[in-house]
């Protein structure tokens, strides 16, 4: 879905005309991906009318002092975790001020972080009324595992839509 593709451009083009019809408000906290979720989004014309802002939250330190993720959850399990993405897009979405919170963490690899084996990520969005998370064991190399999480976080973005009736 990040627009490397023209199916990926296509794709992120409906999901940013979709919150332009609906007024919906997004912002973005990634860790692993290091700004491509938000390289796709503000890659469609118009994206500035949905897309609030984001933050690059790669080290742990501000995941809990910028996005507000609780330190005990960190210190217990790491930053690669469920619970770190949910708390990420919820950190984000008040932060920013916006309808939707979307976050990426894990890990890209090559080597492992926080007991976690490369590959292993977590994407999650947040509304004001509800939470959704995906676990996701991706392989291939760097790239190829920062990409696939980048499109699976707006992949799930794009359900989240649909199902609030936001179609």
């Amino acid at each position: 879905m990040p627009a490397s593709s023209s199916q990926g451009r296509d794709s992120v083009t409906a999901l940013i005309e979709r919150l332009i019809r609906h007024r919906l408000s997004v912002a973005v906290a990634e860790s692993l991906t290091g700004g491509l979720v938000m390289t796709a989004l503000t890659s469609v014309p118009g994206a500035s009318a949905v897309v609030r802002g984001g933050v690059v939250a790669y080290a742990t330190a501000v995941k809990r002092d910028v996005l507000g993720v609780d330190a005990k959850l960190l210190d217990e399990r790491g930053a690669v975790d469920a619970d770190v993405a949910r708390e990420m897009a919820r950190g984000v979405r008040e932060l920013i001020g916006a309808d939707f919170g979307v976050a990426t963490t894990g890990v890209a690899g090559p080597d492992g972080q926080d007991g976690k084996a490369p590959g292993v990520v977590f994407v999650a969005v947040d509304t004001p009324f509800n939470n959704w998370y995906r676990e996701l064991l991706l392989d291939g190399d760097r790239d190829a595992i920062r990409t696939r999480a980048a499109v699976a976080a707006l992949e799930l973005l794009t359900e989240v839509l649909g199902a609030i009736g936001r179609d």
